[in-house]
């Protein structure tokens, strides 16, 4: 006898669907997007940054690739059609995984691994903050303090290839990036792109725990983690920054937001620990603090428990942190690294411009310009820092739970709420400052991400600032060698970038509704 098996209607069309996304137009999207990291890769062989030590430089094919200016012209080009290509990649996703249903998941697993792979053997591109990493592991090595020693400290420090603005400056990290960029200089080899490796498994770990915990505290807040997914991990500006530009900040921002779930979890100790690993990384993760204690508290929380849980969550953190100064022998001094002034500053960032241009004007006038610009500086940084306490200590007051749209429960709902004051906390530090990173959008992103962007206008507003930082990125730092002519690379790279973004902006069929739906719109109703 035979048995014949009756399927579902609901359950084929399941079946169906998840074939569709592993092997239609995702499918496609996810592999434009593997095409664009291998373009980056190449592209990082001309223009990406290599320590004047490195043994690739007297390779041919790397010769070839940086010093021929055809060569270097193409490479440029390969760079940026890449970051785009990547960008037009992960908004076609977008399209094609609108439903946000569980089969996205193997999707998204799917481009994490195939758009970060190329990445992990690129050269730096768009920072070389990875030498100087590598610069501070040697004043470690070398018995140096790196809180009071520049790198310029170190015989041949220029061998290294780090930015000029590190040469002089402490380093303003915490203890567990000391170590670990200790640990570099310490593998065998002696080489640049061997020491290289751990801050490369560091950024790759960041973006792991980003792509576990992200969807964890979304859905806790009770909105869809897939999309979540896609938003604030697959976004290129994370990947290219995180991962290709090897920054430490990746690692930061993946232990807070790990550490900010378990919080959120009835697990305070446990996210303690990590937000305070986070610290010892990069310590502008110490507003993440008292919002840590507020989820310790509770929502039913009196002000003499609050003050008492902030007291022990201060304590736990600071309690750490001097064990590993202890240890290191270096104690506190991230705290005074991180007074260190600067001079640098950005045309898009609001606080930079107007501090700079008010200088100005005033040394035109023959006053005291540098004076007022460090004290307009100084007085924003001062009222971002009275923002961040005004938000942790202003009574959090829980909307009701029919205007969540979701059937979620006081503590999810105040949660959400508290996450959402760090979210704007963090915002308020890195709006405020002369200086707007890149990478800097990705920790308010991250933390609006998990407490729910709007589908339409917030939504798209991640999008414009996500088109604008990869092309402030791909006209930012390019290795040139000092006999090709800088401007003529800048210019490919503002050419190529600013024609490729705003095709994928404007003009792309595909894409353009995304950024213009009103103009989706209107071509949708054509007959």
């Amino acid at each position: 006898m035979t048995s014949t098996r009756v399927v579902q209607p609901e359950v084929k069309t399941k079946v169906l669907a998840k074939l569709a996304l592993r092997t239609g137009p995702a499918a496609s999207a996810v592999w434009q997007g593997f095409a664009g990291s291998v373009l980056l890769m190449l592209g990082s062989f001309g223009v990406g940054w290599l320590a004047g030590s490195s043994v690739l430089i007297r390779n041919p094919l790397f010769i070839l690739a940086r010093t021929t200016p055809v060569a270097v012209v193409i490479t440029t080009v390969l760079l940026c059609v890449g970051a785009v290509l990547m960008l037009r990649a992960w908004l076609r996703l977008r399209q094609h995984l609108a439903g946000w249903g569980p089969e996205s998941t193997p999707v998204l697993k799917k481009a994490l691994i195939l758009w970060v792979a190329p990445m992990m053997i690129a050269l730096p591109v768009f920072s070389r903050d990875s030498y100087a990493y590598i610069g501070q592991g040697r004043l470690m090595e070398q018995g140096l303090d790196p809180y009071t020693n520049g790198i310029s400290a170190l015989n041949n420090y220029f061998l290294l290839g780090p930015d000029t603005l590190w040469t002089e400056a402490p380093t303003p990290y915490g203890p567990l990036w000391l170590w670990l960029e200790h640990l570099a200089v310490l593998l065998p080899g002696n080489s640049p792109e061997i020491a290289l490796i751990p801050f490369r498994l560091a950024s790759l770990a960041g973006v792991v725990l980003l792509f576990i915990y992200v969807p964890k505290l979304a859905a806790r807040h009770g909105f869809n983690p897939h999309r979540a997914v896609w938003l604030a991990v697959l976004n290129p500006v994370v990947l290219i920054n995180f991962v290709a530009s090897v920054h430490n900040d990746s690692l930061m921002l993946g232990l807070v937001v790990a550490g900010i779930y378990y919080a959120s979890a009835k697990r305070p100790v446990v996210g303690i620990l990590l937000v305070t690993a986070s610290i010892a990384i990069k310590p502008i993760t110490l507003i993440a603090l008292p919002f840590v204690g507020l989820l310790w508290a509770g929502s039913q929380a009196g002000w003499v428990r609050k003050f008492g849980i902030w007291a022990a969550t201060l304590g736990i953190s600071t309690a750490l942190l001097g064990a590993m100064g202890a240890v290191n022998g270096l104690g506190f001094g991230w705290l005074a690294a991180l007074q260190t002034s600067g001079t640098v500053w950005h045309w898009y960032a609001p606080v930079g411009l107007f501090s700079v241009v008010s200088g100005a004007v005033v040394s035109f006038f023959g006053g005291a310009g540098a004076a007022v610009t460090d004290g307009i500086k100084t007085t924003f940084q001062i009222v971002s820092i009275l923002l961040v306490m005004a938000l942790a200590f202003v009574k959090i007051i829980l909307p009701p739970a029919s205007a969540q749209g979701s059937l979620l429960d006081e503590s999810q709902r105040y949660s959400q709420a508290v996450l959402r004051r760090m979210a704007w906390s963090f915002a308020a530090v890195v709006l405020l400052a002369p200086v707007i990173q890149p990478w800097y959008m990705l920790w308010v992103l991250a933390f609006f991400t998990v407490t729910g962007l709007e589908e339409e206008s917030q939504e798209r507003l991640v999008l414009y600032l996500s088109a604008f930082f990869i092309l402030i990125a791909l006209t930012d730092q390019l290795s040139v060698f000092p006999w090709i002519p800088v401007a003529l690379i800048r210019g490919v790279a503002i050419a190529v970038g600013l024609l490729s973004v705003l095709y994928v902006m404007f003009w792309d069929r595909k894409t353009r509704g995304l950024f213009m739906p009103s103009r989706a719109a209107g071509l949708a109703h054509k007959p």
